[in-house]
């Protein structure tokens, strides 16, 4: 039993697919939905309603911002509207749980930042490929307890499939989704940060283009970072090239070299090996190690709980997740465009 009050919160903004594990994760940890608000013509709707019948939908949703049982409300709007979102609920005096990106322009994050401080209140963005990875937990223990030294560099590849037919409008225009950099790489430029224990970093290179789909102008289906802090040294590279043969939706992929090892995550596929996700191979000096992360724990959202009633910052510090921000921001305002 938890020795906390029950946690309600409340969603706005079902825009994309993410609020289906945000809703869940919530659900598991014990917290109450009090309601829904969205608009009418989300592709999400269905879906939402299949997954959570019970769970009513508000025609304002200022019924959920003034209702003052409310401690939480969780987001996965437009990502150009996120921000707007989050500091309205700021401003009701609530907490804030965000999709990423979080926010998609340096005016967002500055009045985001801004208004944190002077209320208190809490904006997290749920970077899910950190905090709805198990295998990551693993890494994050195994990197701690020092069993690959020091981190020297990460190498964070996250390929997604497009499933062109099923993306609303807003997918495919830059302004709304902030550019492939903010959109996806903050995935891995948090994990950078985790990883390394680096609290800030330098964008060495970034590089950005639309090289298979010119009926999408808008549309940037590639992006890579190099990113340094010290002597440490981060890779990314995202796009939507995975194709219709893999059995999941991406391939995936974070490695971690240390002064004594190194550690590979194969998140979501061990392609033509093992079944399932969550795949962690360790190399050291005391051997190769294959570990199955599938019942590793999820403590984001018990971290976050938490973090609501006792005012903490134990699920992620304000100072980390506004800095990815900021450097997912200023990769994309910097990024070569690549000629296709």
């Amino acid at each position: 039993m938890s020795k906390y009050p029950k946690l309600r919160f409340g969603v706005i903004g079902i825009d994309h697919r993410h609020i289906y594990d945000q809703v869940s994760s919530l659900l598991a940890i014990g917290a109450e939905c009090a309601g829904y608000w969205t608009r009418e013509d989300v592709q999400t709707m269905a879906g939402f309603v299949e997954r959570f019948p019970t769970i009513k939908r508000v025609a304002d949703r200022r019924e959920l911002l003034e209702d003052p049982g409310i401690q939480l409300i969780t987001c996965a709007a437009i990502p150009r509207e996120r921000a707007d979102f989050g500091i309205e609920v700021m401003r009701h005096g609530k907490d804030f749980m965000v999709d990423k990106p979080g926010l998609t322009t340096f005016a967002q994050l500055a009045e985001v930042q801004h208004l944190q401080r002077e209320t208190g209140r809490i904006y997290s963005v749920n970077f899910t490929e950190r905090f709805e990875v198990r295998a990551v937990t693993t890494a994050t223990e195994l990197v701690r307890s020092g069993a690959i030294g020091q981190v020297l560099q990460t190498i964070g590849l996250g390929p997604h499939r497009l499933n062109r037919h099923t993306r609303p409008a807003w997918f495919f225009t830059a302004r709304d989704y902030g550019g492939i950099l903010v959109d996806v790489a903050s995935h891995q430029i948090d994990q950078f940060l985790h990883f390394t224990g680096a609290d800030d970093a330098r964008i060495v290179m970034s590089r950005v283009g639309n090289l298979a789909h010119p009926d999408d102008p808008g549309f940037q289906d590639f992006g890579e970072i190099m990113l340094a802090h010290g002597a440490a040294s981060g890779y990314i590279r995202v796009d939507w090239f995975t194709p219709d043969g893999l059995s999941t939706w991406g391939d995936g992929r974070l490695t971690l070299l240390g002064t004594e090892g190194y550690i590979e995550l194969r998140k979501y596929v061990d392609i033509a090996g093992r079944p399932g996700k969550d795949h962690l191979f360790l190399v050291n000096n005391e051997g190769t190690r294959y570990i199955d992360c599938s019942g590793a724990a999820l403590p984001y959202y018990t971290d976050l709980q938490r973090d609501i009633f006792e005012r903490t910052e134990s699920a992620m510090s304000h100072a980390h997740c506004f800095k990815v921000c900021e450097l997912a921001l200023k990769a994309q305002e910097q990024a070569e465009t690549i000629a296709a």
